[in-house]
């Protein structure tokens, strides 16, 4: 099991995961499969922008880029990767999401499996093929993201910088809508996952405003990259 704690990359690739949504009883799938590089490679932005590990800037031509902070690469492998792709210089961030996505998800599922959160399994699909499928682990973390989550956008509560970046992502990636049962998709909740995806984290979060900045020109970033409207 991986000794570090789960990046922001994990926590998003958990809860997209959909427990109950493969094509066997007790299978998932992840929501959101045909824009998920972008937003994976958005949730590790973003955490490198908390741990102020980035900046981000607006180029002549008004383009967002991203550049490292000197001397302040993270120690997770995976952050690192992206750290390292803009520590030569600023790059935009469609760029450094087109460029780091493509590579996420295995290594985040295999950190997932590993930490006990999913499972990996086989089933036979008509009785003859047996096929790959991803399960629910025994660890019942993604049901506390999901009340952490569900706390801030449907309960009114004030975030900590880490579950409004994951909540801004889970909405600007376009998937909020599946969670209805869970978080119900209602005016309310979309006005308040604006509000997240613009950097209105409350009061709280004022001693984060360079890192709710970055986040949230992110965010932003990976909404126009994946081409998704974040409105249901």
């Amino acid at each position: 099991m991986p000794s570090n704690s789960p990046i922001l990359a994990e926590d998003l690739l958990l809860l997209l995961f959909q427990p109950n949504a493969g094509l066997h009883s007790g299978t998932g799938s992840i929501a959101g499969e045909g824009t998920l590089y972008y937003v994976l490679a958005g949730a590790v932005l973003a955490d490198l922008g908390l741990g102020g590990h980035v900046r981000t800037d607006t180029g002549r031509l008004g383009t967002v880029t991203v550049a490292a902070v000197a001397d302040k690469p993270p120690s997770d492998p995976l952050l690192r990767e992206s750290w390292e792709y803009v520590a030569d210089k600023p790059r935009g961030v469609q760029t450094v999401l087109a460029a780091t996505g493509p590579t996420l998800r295995a290594p985040l599922l295999d950190r997932l499996v590993e930490r006990g959160d999913l499972r990996r399994g086989t089933r036979k699909t008509f009785g003859l093929f047996r096929t790959s499928v991803l399960e629910a682990g025994d660890s019942r973390r993604r049901d506390g993201l999901l009340a952490d989550v569900r706390a801030v956008l449907v309960d009114g509560a004030e975030p900590t910088p880490r579950v409004a970046a994951l909540a801004a992502l889970l909405y600007g990636s376009g998937t909020l809508p599946q969670f209805d049962r869970d978080i119900p998709w209602t005016a309310p909740v979309i006005a308040r996952a604006e509000e997240l995806k613009n950097g209105n984290w409350g009061a709280g979060a004022a001693a984060e405003a360079v890192a709710r900045t970055a986040t949230a020109t992110i965010v932003n970033s990976v909404i126009i990259a994946a081409a998704v409207p974040p409105r249901g």
